[in-house]
């Protein structure tokens, strides 16, 4: 007779953090993704700007467009094309991804999104966002009478 391990929490942990990372981009702001390719992104941070770097590996910078608009949505768009020529060869095995991408983050309220700066370096897309001083609150002096 085969004895079968049972263990009843078994994947429990992987469901735990995929629960976390998705209750965290909702608290961080909502993230769109659409078309056939997803470049991956890192976002860090220092005292004065957010960071923001996508794996973009195949792809020219002129191939690449980043923009922000007034609703303080940063948009990732692009594509990566299929360069090899498929004229008399027979595929055994295809893993890389092609086509058009948009990955859209959304900017805290801290960012000045008018000064956004990116650049484009070896197949890396660094965004980098600079943030604001905290509005201080107005305090108005009242005369006691």
């Amino acid at each position: 007779m085969t004895m079968l391990k049972f263990e009843p929490f078994r994947g429990f942990e992987s469901l735990t953090r995929r629960m976390n990372e998705f209750v965290g981009d909702i608290e961080k702001g909502v993230r769109f993704e659409v078309g056939d390719f997803s470049p991956r992104v890192d976002i860090s941070e220092d005292e004065k700007n957010i960071y923001l770097h996508a794996e973009l590996p195949g792809i020219t910078k002129e191939d690449v467009k980043v923009s922000v608009n007034e609703e303080r949505i940063l948009t990732l768009k692009g594509e990566k094309k299929r360069i090899d020529k498929v004229e008399d060869k027979n595929f055994v095995r295809i893993e890389r991804n092609y086509g058009s991408f948009a990955r859209s983050f959304v900017l805290p309220e801290n960012v000045n999104f008018e000064s956004v700066e990116a650049q484009f370096t070896n197949g890396i897309l660094e965004v980098v966002l600079p943030k604001t001083e905290p509005v201080k609150p107005k305090e108005v002096s009242v005369e006691i009478k």
